[in-house]
């Protein structure tokens, strides 16, 4: 029996078939295999001493396809810590439950500098000399949403100074710094300090549009990287919550122990005053940061009577030297079946296989804040802009390579003797100039012809490329 097609599905059919040339069905799993993540050792010799770069590849012979976007880096390192602060003059009622935190803001902004290898060839256009500048711009433009979901891979200080146990990063206890620090008598005080931080693969911008990377058809990836201490930051955590959590924890303990810790704990909660002021924020590392450093029970009367002495003092916090100890790639993957493989292979014989991703670019304004406010300009072209400090978003807005006129204007909203915003202390700094960071649509760009190239391209448009390599 002959079926009638209609003339609109005919051409329905016709557009169907047209798009199936330029397009193949998802990978799929042979039935046979399972997903599995293979953890890959480095090439380069571990441990790996200070300011040496790694060597990693991130795909595994026993996965057909990679999924980057499930994969990621393990390292575990010893940074040693400088403190030019004992935090010797705290009462041990209240230095088991006194914190600070060292961490990072975001994983990625670890690394300092990457390159990529596919068939170890240099993809061109992958390398970035300064990550942790690109990774921090990245994550600004990230919804809050995914960084509370992501765990152990972000710290959102709102989070960390109520001792947040998700965070990326060590919450030091001033007991066990001035344990390590009593018998050291030269400044910088140097306490040795773990680290074991998971990055994400995706939350690098190169492979942010990464998914699935079909390695047994165009090859193995690798990493060159080098990672960056002075990427940390450090912060007081919230005392009140702390010995408040430290009192639950421990209660029975210190109901055993007698009455003194006791009197002291409801001393710190009666007695704890708004004017005891530290730095309520994430401060760089190797910077300076208003943090606690003596907290005890002064005692007034021979009857008992007792005063909380609580002291702020300026303390930097710095990094010496690291050693990395292990790196692992732990890439996720899987085996397809060998009609899907020639498919996909027959596909991309005479085609390029092309990734979205994203580039950042930054501009330093020309002049820099004032006391009566900013007013700056730059004149740049926009090429498939998405995103303009993470305040503005566009659907790939392009200048045609005109140069388009860009102006920051801003009044204070708080004027003071350290304001923040001109004032950044009371020694006569200022900020330097504003950066205008704007993020690109890009692409990689695989392909077989010719045996073989690669590019993350930074120059042209998706259709001037795709048009001289698509047959």
């Amino acid at each position: 029996m002959k079926t009638h097609i209609p003339k609109s599905q005919e051409n329905l059919q016709t557009i169907e078939n047209l798009l199936k040339t330029f397009a193949f069905q998802p990978f799929q799993n042979d039935g046979e295999h399972h997903f599995s993540i293979k953890g890959i050792k480095p090439e380069s010799k571990m441990r790996s001493l200070f300011d040496k770069e790694v060597i990693i590849s991130l795909s595994d012979s026993d996965h057909i396809v990679t999924q980057i976007q499930n994969s990621f880096l393990t390292l575990e390192f010893k940074m040693n810590v400088l403190f030019d602060n004992k935090f010797d003059k705290f009462n041990e009622s209240y230095k088991a439950g006194t914190f600070i935190f060292v961490g990072l803001k975001n994983s990625a902004e670890l690394i300092r500098e990457y390159v990529l290898y596919q068939r170890g060839k240099t993809i061109d256009g992958s390398l970035q000399n300064d990550s942790t500048a690109e990774s921090f711009i990245y994550n600004t433009i990230k919804p809050k949403s995914e960084k509370i979901n992501n765990r152990f891979v972000h710290s959102l200080y709102e989070n960390v100074r109520k001792d947040d146990i998700s965070c990326c990063g060590r919450y030091l206890s001033i007991n066990e710094i001035s344990n390590v620090l009593a018998l050291q008598s030269a400044i910088p005080y140097v306490i040795p300090v773990n680290f074991t931080v998971s990055i994400p693969l995706d939350d690098l911008l190169i492979f942010s549009a990464f998914s699935e990377y079909p390695n047994s058809l165009f090859g193995d990836l690798k990493m060159r990287f080098k990672i960056n201490p002075s990427a940390f930051v450090f912060c007081q955590v919230d005392p009140i919550i702390l010995i408040a959590k430290y009192y639950i924890i421990n209660k029975d303990e210190l109901l055993s122990s007698g009455q003194d810790k006791l009197k002291d704990i409801d001393l710190f909660f009666r007695n704890w005053s708004l004017t005891f002021q530290y730095t309520n924020m994430f401060t760089k590392i190797g910077c300076t940061a208003d943090l606690i450093t003596e907290v005890r029970a002064e005692e007034l009367t021979p009857s008992g009577l007792k005063n909380l002495v609580c002291d702020v003092k300026p303390v930097i916090i710095s990094v010496r030297n690291y050693v990395i100890e292990t790196v692992v790639a732990n890439m996720s993957g899987y085996k397809v079946s060998e009609t899907c493989l020639n498919r996909v292979r027959q596909f991309y014989q005479n085609r390029p296989y092309a990734v979205s991703a994203q580039r950042i670019e930054s501009q330093v304004f020309p002049s820099a804040d004032s006391s009566a406010g900013i007013k700056t300009t730059q004149n740049i072209p926009l090429c498939h802009v998405t995103d303009i400090n993470g305040a503005l978003t566009f659907d790939g807005l392009d200048s045609k390579n005109q140069n388009t006129l860009i102006e920051l204007k801003g009044h204070q909203i708080f004027v003071g003797d350290v304001d923040t915003y001109f004032n950044v202390d009371t020694n006569g700094k200022h900020p330097p100039p504003p950066i205008l960071c704007t993020v690109h649509d890009t692409f990689w760009l695989f392909s077989p012809a010719s045996g073989g190239s690669r590019i993350y391209d930074t120059t042209y448009s998706f259709d001037q490329v795709i048009s001289q390599v698509t047959p």
